[in-house]
């Protein structure tokens, strides 16, 4: 399978296998209306397996989110047919509008103008915690 080299974008490399489809809804990325191609379980030496995500066009991705749902992954900018710029995303302190609480008595679930917030408790567990209620998120 030939997939062709993108001239301005961005591709986003080591997505963990089988999650794309995912790290393209948290990042708030539709895939009917942007041009980009998925390669999903494709061989990696790193990880065994992985998926990559190339995206045609100028798109702003949220490093934090990234670094939420893929944590591994690598972001290459390409311009001109070269990549220019490399980024890695860490797992962030804290998430504004990503995940919502399950908790019925929180307050953002009675008041929809009030933005889902969370911290992070335990890095190695991926644990993280409303802001207002201290209810663990469910990822």
């Amino acid at each position: 399978m030939e997939v062709t080299s993108i001239v301005n974008g961005i591709i986003i490399d080591h997505v963990p296998a089988g999650t794309s489809l995912k790290v393209l809804e948290y990042l708030k990325i539709d895939p009917s209306k942007t041009k980009l191609a998925l390669i999903m379980n494709t061989t990696s030496k790193r990880f065994g397996s992985k998926d990559i995500i190339k995206i045609e066009d100028d798109k702003d991705i949220d490093l934090d989110v990234l670094g939420f749902v893929a944590r591994q992954a690598t972001v290459d900018v390409v311009r001109g047919g070269r990549i220019v710029e490399k980024k890695q995303p860490h797992l962030p302190e804290h998430v504004v509008g990503v995940i919502k609480c399950v908790n019925p008595r929180c307050v953002t679930t009675s008041e929809h103008d009030i933005k889902q917030m969370f911290h992070l408790v335990h890095s190695d567990r991926l644990e993280y915690r409303c802001d207002y209620c201290d209810e663990e998120a469910k990822l």
